[in-house]
């Protein structure tokens, strides 16, 4: 059973003008509960519902209804019984000590407030599950931060679901992040900079000559931002998003991030010391629901295939978990919520031809970039009325990844 009550369930309003806008916001909660629970009690279970409902906005709401759609999001059975090892895995394990040192690190990712007693219970349920994924799958390698995504789900649907939802999302979504090499990793990562450079070059020219890299994002990535946010209502909100969505997703989202706080970076001196520092702090008061509605704007119009070779400076696209993604989704027996989503974009950009010159011309005067970035924000709203639409999903799969 999951023990983050102390937290609260789900994000709420943060203030009201009237009774009425407030009134508003309690109807389209209630109806879109209404709507999960149609779709869990469906014959089957329509998961490409869940799948727009965890990415519309509001996500998944609140952590009893994660408890019931993420299992769904992620093909795995909740009724069959979590796996078990019959070793003592602390005393064989050779991540034992890291892994041990990692979760003690972890005080502030629990709830303030929670007894000591039970925070020191959890904690010991976080090594076990660890300890025993890492076991059953030895092709997987530890890394620190890994447990900072553990303890999202354990906080969530507790140990036993915990266990069997992270034991397939380490060998699907995160499964690059733990090769013996961070050379995956590295490549997932030189995806940021092609994404921003197709939205405003004049950031990515900037970013360029201070030398920043990529690796202030690192941590974003590899910890699905459980490490860097505070309020543990965000990392949830993004989890939703996430388990929904393409591999991949997490990066776009990084992208938004930095070119959200444009006019900061463009601001500091231009040199690695400063614009890294700048970047490596994230502003805990982001405006999630815009940025998530951005990220699957950006992930349409600018397809990871579109990407790769700019991003594959060492390793080829398909040795990323992108490759891995097509033999998951036949697995659940579902349609990705991307294609929908790129269904809708083609349909709304009647002129493709006028659009492709804007966005993809290399540089671009000021003025234009602006226009380009008032078109992905308008296209935040048609992205967001898509997945809370009822259109119906195309029944069967695109054999390839990206069509």
């Amino acid at each position: 059973m999951a023990l983050r009550s102390a937290q609260g369930d789900g994000p709420t309003p943060n203030r009201w003008d009237g009774g009425a806008e407030k009134a508003d916001f309690n109807a389209k909660r209630k109806k879109k509960v209404t709507e999960i629970h149609q779709a869990l009690n469906s014959d089957p279970t329509d998961v490409a519902a869940l799948r727009r409902m965890a990415i519309s906005e509001g996500g998944l709401l609140t952590d009893e209804i994660r408890r019931k759609v993420w299992p769904e999001l992620l093909n795995v059975n909740a009724s069959e019984p979590p796996p078990v090892s019959g070793k003592d895995l602390r005393q064989m394990s050779k991540d034992y000590q890291q892994v041990l040192l990692d979760v003690r690190r972890s005080l502030r990712r629990f709830p303030p407030g929670m007894p000591e007693e039970q925070r020191e219970g959890l904690q010991e349920e976080l090594i076990d599950i660890i300890l025993l994924i890492l076991e059953r799958n030895p092709q997987l390698h530890y890394y620190q931060g890994y447990h900072d995504i553990v303890v999202t789900f354990l906080l969530v649907v507790g140990e036993r679901l915990a266990t069997s939802l992270v034991e397939k999302l380490s060998t699907h979504h995160l499964r690059d992040f733990m090769d013996p090499t961070m050379d995956n990793t590295k490549h997932i990562l030189n995806y940021l900079m092609p994404i921003i450079d197709r939205v405003n070059p004049e950031l990515h020219d900037f970013m360029q000559s201070a030398e920043v890299g990529t690796i202030f994002a690192l941590s974003w990535l590899i910890t699905w931002f459980g490490h860097v946010l505070s309020d543990f209502r965000h990392v949830v909100r993004l989890y939703d998003f996430f388990l929904a969505c393409h591999p991949l997703m997490p990066i776009y989202f990084a992208a938004v991030i930095v070119l959200h706080r444009e006019q900061e970076v463009l601001d500091c001196d231009c040199d690695m010391a400063s614009v890294h520092h700048l970047l490596s702090q994230i502003p805990q008061d982001l405006p999630y629901e815009t940025l998530i509605s951005r990220a699957g704007d950006l992930f349409v119009q600018f397809p990871p295939s579109e990407l790769a070779r700019a991003a594959a400076a060492q390793q080829q696209a398909e040795r990323t978990a992108a490759s891995t993604f097509k033999d998951f989704e036949l697995a659940s027996a579902q349609q990705r919520p991307d294609m929908v989503l790129r269904q809708r974009f083609r349909g709304l950009l009647r002129s493709e031809d006028r659009t492709k010159d804007v966005l993809t011309k290399p540089r671009t005067n000021r003025f234009v970039k602006l226009a380009v970035m008032g078109l992905t924000v308008a296209l935040g709203a048609a992205a967001l009325a898509v997945v809370k639409s009822a259109l119906e999903w195309a029944p069967k799969f695109q054999l390839q990844l990206f069509p």
